[in-house]
C-alpha cells in the first residue's frame, strides 16, 4: 500500500497556514482534479480524493492538531492515539480531588466533590458529511454511521449482571469521597478524597454486566438518516439533539453535530445565495449579438448577448442561484462574459479580419511589427 503524503502537501499550503489559506487551496486543488473535467482520468480523481481527505482533517481544528502532533498515525486505530473519536487513554488521573483537599486545608474555595451518581448529560459527537454543490443548494438526505456510546441494552445502564442490583458503598454511603480528619502542626486539618473502596463511584457493583463489563454503556456504530436543508453552505454545522453520547445515572444525552464540507463544483462558485460562473463567447457574438446556452443548478437556459458586449460584462439570471437556508426564495446566478479570440485563422478568415479593419479604419492590421511599428534601420 502506497505511503500516504502529507496533508499540507497535498493541499499545497504551509504549516502554519491559516484556515481561509487552506479553504482556498482545497477548492483550487479540487477544481483543478474535478472528476467532470477528467472523465476516466484515474490519476485526477486520485488526487481530488485525496485532497477532500486532507481537507477534512485540516478544516477541523482538533483533528489539525492531533495530525501535526502524530500525523497520520492520529487516526490509525492500530496506532493507540484514539483516532477521529479523541482520546490518548487517560492516565493523568482527576485532579479535582488534589484542588478539593488544599480548599479543606487552608480554607480557600470549598468546594466539594460532586455526587457520583447524580445524573449527568453525555458528551457530544462531532462528525464531518462531504456532499456535493448540488445537494448543498437544494438539499438532500444522507444515511450515517455515527460510533457512540449507548445504553448497555443487557443491563438498562445499571452496570449489574441481569437480576442484581448494586451494592451502596458502605465506606462514604454512597457519595464516592471519604473525608480523613488529621493533626497538623497548623491544628486539625480535614483531608477529601475520592473512596478507595467504590474508586469514587459511591456503589459497589458484584456481578457486572458480561456486555458493558459493569460500565453500563458499550460503544456502538448507529446507522441513521440526516436531512440535509436545502442552502447549507461549506463549514456549517447541522445538530441534532440527543443523538450523542448516553448520559450517566439517567442524565439526558449529549447532541450530534454535523460539520458540513461542501466539494466544489467544476463550474459553478458560490457567494452567499449567488451562483457565480464564467461564459466564453466568440468575437462575432460580442459584437454582433446573439443567444447562448448556458448552464444553471436547473439545467440550460437561454442568455440573450447584446450587441456590442464588452470582456468582462456581467448578466444576471434572477432566482437560478441558491435557495434561502431559512425561509423561502433563491438568489441570482451571475455570469461573466468572456470574449475568446481566434487562434490559427485561415487565409480567407484573416482576409476577412483585414476587410473588417480596413473598414473600421485600421490599415496596418496584420502587418509584421505589432502595434509598435517596424523598427527603424
Amino acid at each position: 500500500m502506497a505511503e500516504k503524503r502529507d496533508y499540507y502537501e497535498v493541499l499545497g499550503v504551509k504549516k502554519d497556514a491559516t484556515a481561509e489559506e487552506i479553504k482556498k487551496a482545497y477548492r483550487k486543488v479540487t477544481k483543478e482534479n474535478h472528476p467532470d473535467l477528467h472523465p476516466g482520468d484515474k490519476a485526477a480523481e486520485e488526487r481530488f480524493k485525496e485532497a477532500n481527505e486532507a481537507y477534512e482533517v485540516l478544516s477541523d481544528e482538533e483533528k489539525r492538531r492531533k495530525y501535526d502532533q502524530f500525523g497520520h498515525a492520529a487516526f490509525d486505530p492500530n496506532a493507540g492515539y484514539g483516532g477521529f473519536g479523541g482520546g490518548f487513554g487517560g492516565g493523568f488521573g482527576d485532579f479535582s480531588d488534589i484542588f478539593s483537599s488544599f480548599g479543606d486545608i487552608f480554607g480557600f474555595g470549598g468546594q466539594t466533590r460532586s455526587n457520583p451518581n447524580a445524573p449527568r448529560r453525555g458528551e457530544n459527537v462531532r462528525t464531518q458529511l462531504n456532499i456535493s454543490f448540488e445537494e448543498a443548494a437544494f438539499g438532500c438526505e444522507k444515511e450515517l454511521n455515527i460510533p457512540r456510546i449507548e445504553p448497555c441494552s443487557d443491563c438498562n445502564g445499571t452496570g449489574c449482571a441481569p437480576g442484581t442490583t448494586p451494592e451502596i458503598c458502605p465506606d462514604c454511603n454512597g457519595t464516592g469521597t471519604v473525608r480523613i480528619t488529621q493533626r497538623t502542626p497548623f491544628g486539625m486539618a480535614q483531608t477529601q478524597s475520592a473512596c478507595s473502596k467504590c474508586r469514587g463511584t459511591g456503589k459497589i457493583i458484584h456481578q457486572p454486566c458480561k456486555t458493558c463489563r459493569g460500565m453500563g454503556s458499550v460503544r456502538r456504530a448507529k446507522k441513521m438518516t440526516v436531512k440535509v436543508p436545502a442552502g447549507i453552505d461549506d463549514g456549517q454545522t447541522i445538530s441534532r439533539q440527543g443523538y450523542g453520547n448516553a448520559g450517566a445515572n439517567g442524565g439526558p444525552a449529549g447532541d450530534l453535530l454535523i460539520s458540513v464540507i461542501v466539494r466544489p463544483h467544476a463550474i459553478f462558485e458560490r457567494d452567499g445565495t449567488s451562483v457565480l460562473m464564467e461564459q466564453d463567447i466568440s468575437y462575432a457574438q460580442a459584437a454582433l449579438g446573439a443567444e447562448v446556452e448556458v448552464p444553471t443548478l436547473d439545467g440550460k437556459v437561454k442568455l440573450t448577448i447584446p450587441e456590442g458586449t464588452q470582456p468582462g460584462a456581467v448578466f444576471r439570471l434572477r432566482g437560478k442561484g441558491i435557495p434561502y437556508l431559512r425561509g423561502s426564495g433563491r438568489g441570482d446566478q451571475f455570469v461573466s462574459v468572456n470574449v475568446v479570440v481566434p487562434k490559427n485563422l485561415n487565409a480567407s478568415q484573416k482576409e476577412a479580419l483585414r476587410q473588417f479593419a480596413a473598414a473600421m479604419g485600421e490599415h496596418d492590421v496584420g502587418k509584421s511589427g505589432g502595434i509598435f511599428g517596424k523598427k527603424k534601420k
